[in-house]
């Protein structure tokens, strides 16, 4: 497992206290803007082991009686069910889901902004479905020449139109469920109705990656450019903040792109810009809290090695792009990283080669590998999540975890009734199994109990994997790469 690399009590106290004085800056009202993924960010607790996937929200805990919450989604991504690629949910399942988070952290959630809303339908019926739930709902539309045309844009045909966001706290975080959703022109909007109600606001940006006092090529911003691969992302030197400060720092080609208008959006509504390069928008202090540098190289390099293989897989499944392989084979030659340091790919290519049948390969928390091959019975996912929790639960490697009894029904289930031609368990019907078996098996129940520790270690395929293991993979906290090939 990866060794420790960032300090997350630290970081708790640091981000909340970095946030309060940008409050202070702006005379106590501040619009948020969250980039990323503000729960359950995964990309970063891998490359910066040591920090939880939660850490943000339970910053956001420090100043819990200060903020209130309010989520994002384009109208057009609910009518289209656009689909949140790691968690496989639609956006508007996700909106959901985050409020209910959210409450249940004890976060104040004020209102869902539908952006781009022209009265869709399926727009309309979620905004049913969440008045239904006591939360208020607001309409921002599209803008003709967005956000270049600034003169219309800062209008009362632009911004004016669209519906002012009742607020009642200090800090207003503006969040959504995925990139395209419309946070920044939220903000934006709600700063142009503040200062026509003669009200004093200000905004600031938080995004977690790239992190801006790490160098360019520094492995850990190297891999957030490898999480982008496909969205023609790239990391950038601030040259406002270069020419501001004669300070070298990281931002992303957008941000950097956008900053000029922002300044006249700014110019137009405050009078002035508050801020002098896109660097300076941003309140990210998690760059302060590496407390291992060569932790964090390490875990990035592989993090561009896993993103590399979902690429090439992806490519293969015809849902990827050669520019995007083409684009992480140059971010592995920057990192100095081959697939050879992926310690799971031979092992589990030497038992594929050894029996003729698909195998994989998994890497335990104490740095020990596994292995698992294809039979009569079990998939090579399954006989490898058995053999791990045999390995963690120091039990002998023959040992047969789960009885016949729990076995034989599901496999006469998938070929006598569901038509299934393949009896081999897929990894969810062996957990089952194993769940079944725990009830009269003193050592089934240990195994399971060893589920828990799976979270973090790296698996390897010798083929491409069915949706059903790989979604169990991922709800194990497992990070899987596999070869790409289709099982010969």
């Amino acid at each position: 497992m990866a060794a420790l690399a960032f300090d997350n009590d630290q970081y708790l106290q640091t981000q909340s206290a970095h946030i309060r004085d940008r409050i202070a800056q702006f005379g106590g009202k501040l619009y948020l803007e969250f980039g990323g993924k503000l729960y359950d960010d995964n990309h970063a607790s891998r490359v910066l082991p040591g920090f939880q996937p939660d850490s943000k929200l339970r910053m956001l805990l420090q100043l819990k009686d200060q903020v209130e919450m309010v989520v994002v989604i384009n109208a057009d991504d609910i009518e289209k069910n656009k689909v949140r690629g790691d968690l496989g949910i639609t956006y508007d399942r996700d909106v959901i889901r985050l409020i209910d988070i959210f409450r249940d952290f004890g976060l104040y959630v004020s209102s869902v902004v539908l952006t781009r809303y022209h009265d869709q339908a399926l727009a309309k019926a979620f905004q049913s479905r969440l008045e239904g739930l006591g939360i208020r709902v607001y309409h921002h539309y599209d803008i003709p020449g967005y956000p270049s045309d600034t003169a219309f844009v800062v209008s009362d045909e632009g911004f004016g139109k669209n519906d002012y966001i009742e607020t009642t706290r200090s800090l207003v975080v503006v969040t959504a469920p995925g990139p395209g959703s419309g946070k920044l022109a939220t903000c934006l909007s709600q700063l142009y109705h503040e200062h026509k109600r003669g009200a004093t606001a200000g905004y600031a940006k938080f995004e977690t990656f790239p992190i801006w006092n790490l160098s360019i090529n520094h492995p850990v911003n190297l891999a957030y450019e490898a999480a982008t691969a496909d969205l023609n992302d790239v990391n950038m030197i601030d040259p406002f903040h270069l020419d501001a400060y004669g300070v070298t720092t990281v931002n992303y080609n957008r941000d950097v792109e956008a900053y000029p208008v922002l300044v006249a959006i700014f110019e137009k509504i405050l009078g002035r810009c508050p801020y002098k390069s896109p660097t300076d928008m941003g309140v990210n202090m998690v760059g302060n809290c590496i407390v291992s540098d060569e932790a964090a190289c390490a875990a990035s390099r592989q993090e561009i090695l896993r993103r590399y293989y979902v690429a090439m897989c992806d490519l293969k499944q015809g849902k990827g792009r050669e520019e995007t392989v083409r684009k992480l084979e140059i971010l592995m030659r920057k990192a100095g990283v081959t697939p050879g340091e992926r310690r799971v790919v031979a092992p589990a290519l030497e038992l594929a080669e050894k029996t003729g049948n698909p195998a994989a390969a998994m890497e335990l928390p104490d740095g020990s590998i596994v292995t698992g091959k294809t039979s009569d019975l079990l998939g090579a996912s399954s006989a490898l999540l058995l053999n791990a929790l045999k390995a963690l639960g120091h039990m002998p490697h023959e040992l047969h975890l789960i009885s016949p009894v729990a076995l034989d029904p599901i496999q006469h289930l998938k070929v006598d009734h569901l038509g299934n031609r393949n009896p081999r368990l897929h990894t969810d019907e062996t957990l089952i199994a194993l769940s079944i078996s725990a009830a009269t098996n003193p050592m089934a129940e240990a195994a399971m109990e060893q589920l828990g520790r799976l979270r973090g270690c790296d698996v390897h395929s010798s083929v491409i994997l069915s949706p059903v293991d790989e979604k169990t993979f991922k709800r194990l906290g497992i990070n899987l790469t596999c070869e790409p090939r289709y099982k010969g």
